[in-house]
């Protein structure tokens, strides 16, 4: 294999496959990028696979041979980026041989390889569902909900984001068991085109998926770069999902099991609905949690007939903080505590100008929604706090 390319479209490739491949590799050769050139299309390709996530990209490059190896991701990575910008890299790798040459314009680097026979193939759907996905909505829907998403491990089927893709609608949500965020993005003419019935819903006529967060961060970058007219593919089959747009393909492991039915945790209706102006709220509530996050992040939020909230946080041996804002209100009197880091990741994604804090009592779920008829609720858990 011989190529010549330019520094910086080597760079960028790299760095971007090498988001999968395997910090703690179960085999030593997938912790290598696989390399790949083709003289007849003139193309380079780059994959990286951890078994679960897999990322790969092509370029146009100078081909004059033929060929593929797997090369260190580390190694080659720091080697590359700092090779001058814009000046041509050479990579020779001779038949049958893990020897790889790497040279630009101020030397060369010798390197040792894995010949690419053992690397693992990416898992491509051949059958099953495909569809065709408007970007835009696409990434309206992960904003609003991939923060909800839990980091813990053992919740596993928690640490993702479950999608429901119908003929005019996406439905996502994302719970860590604390909080819970879900929208329904729509438009007037199809979302989505389906191409394959398999693996819809026997009872409705939709898909429903759960893609784990650490591969959606990178598949919001592959629908960021997309030309938002043109629409991405998506394959699914056997609990593998992948999205192909233009030269990049991303393919990963989908999480197994029904997704808890979400609906049923938002309350069907409401005693205390209060209207605040966004901006005024989270500025509020970040002076507040600089006080609140020195112990439990908890504030409480005590909202009374003069139309005023309390917003209030004690941190024992350190001091308190209170705030008082203006609010409108129908129903009773409540105060209500929650954690504090919880209100402000639902307040920074909605974008109308008001918001509504529904609730019932200070014991039972209370939800966050905008003021503009949107589609968007944000169910919170309040916190348990003696008086």
């Amino acid at each position: 294999m011989e190529i010549v390319c330019q520094q910086k479209e080597l760079n960028n490739a790299i760095q971007l496959v090498n988001k999968a491949v395997a910090s703690r590799p179960t085999h030593p050769i997938l912790s290598n990028i696989l390399f790949t050139a083709d003289q007849v299309t003139k193309k380079i390709s780059l994959t990286g696979f951890d078994l679960n996530l897999g990322i790969q990209t092509s370029f146009d490059a100078k081909v004059l041979k033929s060929g593929a190896i797997t090369i260190p991701a580390k190694i080659l990575s720091e080697i590359v980026s700092k090779f001058p910008n814009e000046s041509p890299v050479t990579l020779k790798v001779e038949e049958g041989s893990e020897n790889i040459l790497l040279t630009s314009d101020r030397g060369s680097f010798n390197l040792k390889g894995i010949l690419s026979d053992d690397y693992p193939q990416l898992p491509f759907v051949e059958s099953g569902t495909s569809l065709d996905i408007n970007p835009s909505i696409f990434l309206q829907a992960l904003k609003l909900t991939i923060f909800s998403s839990s980091n813990d491990e053992s919740k596993q089927l928690l640490t993702g984001v479950n999608f429901k893709f119908r003929d005019q609608c996406l439905e996502s949500a994302a719970t860590d068991g604390h909080r819970l965020a879900v929208v329904l993005t729509s438009e007037n003419k199809n979302f989505v085109e389906t191409k394959n019935t398999d693996n819809l819903t026997s009872d409705e006529d939709y898909l429903s998926v759960t893609i784990p967060t650490r591969s959606l961060r990178e598949i919001e970058k592959l629908v960021s770069s997309n030309n938002q007219e043109n629409p991405i593919k998506l394959f699914y089959d056997k609990g593998q999902v992948v999205f192909i747009s233009s030269d990049q393909i991303i393919t990963t492991r989908t999480l197994e099991g029904n997704y808890p039915n979400y609906s049923q945790l938002i309350p069907d209706s409401f005693s205390k609905i209060f209207r605040f102006e966004k901006i005024s709220f989270i500025n509020s509530l970040e002076r507040i949690a600089v006080l609140a996050d020195q112990q439990s992040s908890v504030v409480k939020i005590n909202i009374n007939k003069d139309n005023f909230a309390s917003i209030s946080a004690d941190a024992q041996d350190i001091g308190n903080a209170k705030e008082i804002l203006p609010v409108s209100f129908s129903g009773d009197e409540i105060e209500i505590a929650f954690n504090v880091r919880y209100l402000l990741e639902g307040l920074r994604v909605i974008s109308s100008q008001d918001i509504l804090l529904k609730c019932n009592l200070a014991t039972t779920p209370a939800v966050l929604v905008p003021d503009d008829n949107s589609s968007f609720t944000y169910l919170v858990m309040p916190v348990q706090v003696r008086s």
